[in-house]
């Protein structure tokens, strides 16, 4: 009896060839539970492996170069498919890594014929929705902790299929795109571990008259003084957060009414890493919003801070910005020619401030902080202008960083509507790179 044909719910816009998984591939096979060791020059892939960035090669594990029979051991080229586990299963990369490696139970391995397909084209289309619902529908089997990925149904899935010159395009493409996002962020991954040590130094070293960062105390000792929050530049003073803001506010104990329109609301949820997600956050009437502002109308200038679940998240309210409180925040307003807002929120994610969370929140199951431990937080205290030159070098820093951030999320969109378009034949590969080439020739 023959097995049922299961089509992709792919469109098919160049009309393309319908062809089975089985008949593109020469091995769909899973791999075999590994014999672990402690050290060992053979390693074996598991679920961690194959990650949603690519192969993750330092995630294998060590496997006996003993027990070498009968394992299943990966081709450069071949599409690695996790086959178990809920959120991990149906997840698919190209394996390309130098070195010994088998695979183990979880994982199947799909290995394209040459002349066939093309092992970036696969990958890709089994990286889009419309092959991962297919999968849940047709290729899970199991209960819901304790997915299973069935051979069968996939063998027999069939999908349009463009010649084998196109899908080698196709990935060309893919590469292309696939390298300007990962070098945009290796350039995010550097910028933030240069934004750590900037904040350390700025907030422990300073600026000087002459915009240069001061020595650090090791090497200048006469240029700083010892204080309980450590050693410190002798222009520095030690202020509790309540002497340096005019005003610090719990929010209103009445819990609102939230909706999807009207007057923003500051709720812990929407606040993380000194941003404020505007977009997803919620909102209350007009009405709701000037009973809540009756105490103290937040305004721009203001640092909005999370006392609970979590505690510690901060922003500083920009211009333009109307928004009154949630639960479980606070306000604090800095006085005016004594503390910027922007430095007191460097010190609230890696300084003193961060510190005396950690202490007074460690060991309890419901971590929180009450408003006059906030309001006894002591910070270092450079003269306002230098705390200026902080915060703008800061800003410069966290600028750049803003700006990759948003060149990765539009590089991420720019490939995934182009996958689609190539994928479903809307967009014909070979014009395309014709007119790149083009392009690249007469610029």
């Amino acid at each position: 009896m023959s097995e049922p044909e299961l089509n992709v719910d792919i469109p098919n816009e160049a009309g393309w060839p319908i062809q089975s998984v089985d008949s593109l591939c020469s091995l769909i096979s899973r791999g075999t539970a590994p014999v672990y060791v402690e050290h060992s020059e053979v390693l074996a892939i598991g679920q961690r492996c194959v990650a949603s960035t690519g192969f993750a090669p330092d995630f294998a594990r060590p496997h006996s170069h003993h027990a070498m029979r009968n394992v299943l051991r990966p081709e450069s080229g071949d599409v690695l498919l996790n086959s178990t586990g809920t959120g991990t299963i149906g997840r698919s990369v190209v394996f390309n890594s130098p070195g010994t490696f088998i695979v183990d139970g979880h994982v199947t391995v799909m290995r394209p014929r040459v002349a066939l397909a093309d092992s970036r084209w696969l990958n890709s289309v089994l990286r889009t929705p419309a092959f991962q619902r297919h999968l849940e529908r047709f290729c899970f089997a199991g209960s819901t902790n304790q997915l299973e990925l069935s051979r069968t149904p996939l063998r027999v899935s069939r999908l349009p299929t463009p010649h084998i010159d196109d899908q080698r395009a196709m990935g060309l493409v893919i590469d292309t795109l696939d390298t300007a996002i990962h070098e945009t962020e290796a350039i995010i991954a550097k910028l933030k571990a240069v934004k750590q040590g900037l904040l350390h130094d700025l907030l422990t070293r300073g600026i000087d008259a002459n915009s240069e960062l001061r020595p650090p105390q090791a090497e200048a000792p006469h240029l700083y003084k010892q204080t309980p929050l450590g050693w410190i530049p002798k222009e520095w003073e030690i202020e509790s957060v309540t002497k340096a803001c005019s005003d610090v506010v719990d929010c209103p104990h009445s819990t609102p009414h939230y909706q999807d329109q009207g007057m923003l609301v500051a709720r812990t949820m929407y606040i993380k890493d000194g941003m404020f997600l505007e977009t997803q956050a919620s909102r209350v009437s007009e009405r709701q919003y000037h009973e809540r502002i009756a105490r103290l109308e937040p305004q721009a200038g203001d640092v909005i801070f999370t006392r609970e679940a979590p505690v510690g998240e901060a922003y500083v309210i920009p211009l333009g910005m109307k928004i009154c409180l949630g639960q479980r925040v606070m306000l604090l307003r800095p006085k005016n020619g004594r503390l910027v807002a922007e430095y007191l929120l460097a010190q609230i994610y890696s300084g003193a401030v961060k510190d005396r969370i950690a202490t007074l929140t460690s060991g309890t199951t419901n971590p929180h902080l009450n408003v006059s431990e906030v309001k006894d937080f002591e910070i270092p205290l450079p003269p306002f202008f230098e705390q200026q030159a902080i915060a703008e070098r800061l800003k410069e820093h966290e600028s750049r960083l803003q700006s990759e951030m948003s060149e990765q999320q539009k590089l991420a969109l720019l490939k995934m509507g182009l996958m689609d378009d190539l994928l479903t034949g809307r967009v014909r590969v070979t014009p395309l790179l014709a007119e790149a080439a083009q392009q690249t020739g007469s610029a």
